[in-house]
This record gives C-alpha cells, structure tokens and sequence, in this order.
C-alpha cells in the first residue's frame, strides 16, 4: 500500500515537472519571437543617444556606458561578430559585442537603423586588429596591405543590440 502510494506520487510529480517544462519551453519561444530582432541582452531603448551626443560624452571622459541608435555602414560577413556605424563627421565606429556572447546575422546590414547598449572609448587599433576586421569585412589583399599604422578611434562594446 506504502509502495503504491508511493508511486503515485512520484507519477504525479513527473507529470507536474514535464508540464511545466512544456509550458517554459513555450513561454521562452514567445519572447524569443516577440523579440527577433534582438541580439544579445535584452534591455530597454530609453534615454537613446544619437552618435553625436556619444561623441560628445566620450571627449568629456575615458568611457560612457549609453544606449545609442546609428546606421549600420559595414558589418562581418564572416561570424557576424562585429559592425561599423556612421559617425556625425561620416567616420564609423567600430562596435563588437561583449565577450563574444552574441552574433548579428551574416547578410548585409547596411542601411539599416540599430539600437545598441554598452560602453564607449577610445582606444588604439594595431595594424594586425585592422587588417583582420578588414578581411572580416572582404576587403581586397591590397586593401588588408595598405594599412601599415595603428590608429586611435573610438570603439563600443555593447551587450545588446535592437536591429530595426
């Protein structure tokens, strides 16, 4: 009797469990779907920036944690693993994402309008970290050999990123 009691209650368990299990699953694919757009960690497009006003905070201090929207110029055809937004003076910036935890879709981006959140600053590019985006991107081998000097710009690392 203790036994079939027992088993009962472990049947009934196992049926709670495998249905809350199926009821996550779904709950995880609706927000997956009502946020397709979204790459990285999910977060809210408030206080969003332009690039200039990023610009402008980034020349007042060493780094600025923002939520910033742009227009993507140029993105990695290889792993999706970075992309170039338009500057205020037709510069870009470079924008990578934290730690590798994320990826964009690898078609082409261009044009397209982004919201992204995480931290700006200057840094300085070597000569192999450009030649390497460059090859990323497809540039041609005289292209890659033209760059010989590292240079200063300002780059973002976002922990997500809105494609709209």
């Amino acid at each position: 009797m203790i036994r079939t009691f027992f088993t009962a209650v472990l049947c009934g368990l196992l049926f709670v469990s495998c249905n809350q299990q199926q009821n996550t699953t779904s709950e995880q694919s609706a927000t997956q779907a009502t946020e397709a757009n979204v790459y990285g960690a999910s977060f809210d497009a408030e206080n969003v920036i332009s690039v200039t006003q990023l610009q402008d905070a980034v020349a007042a201090t060493d780094s600025v944690s923002a939520t910033v929207t742009a227009e993507i110029v140029e993105s990695c055809q290889s792993k999706g693993c970075w992309m170039d937004v338009r500057l205020a003076d037709n510069s870009t910036m470079k924008v990578t994402f934290r730690d590798y935890g994320f990826f964009l879709p690898v078609e082409d981006l261009k044009g397209k309008t982004v919201v992204f959140t995480g931290t700006a600053k200057r840094e300085v590019i070597s000569v192999d970290d450009q030649r390497h985006y460059a090859e990323d991107a497809g540039k041609s081998a005289e292209e890659i050999a033209a760059i010989t000097e590292p240079r200063e710009e300002l780059r973002f690392v976002a922990d997500g990123v809105k494609l709209q």
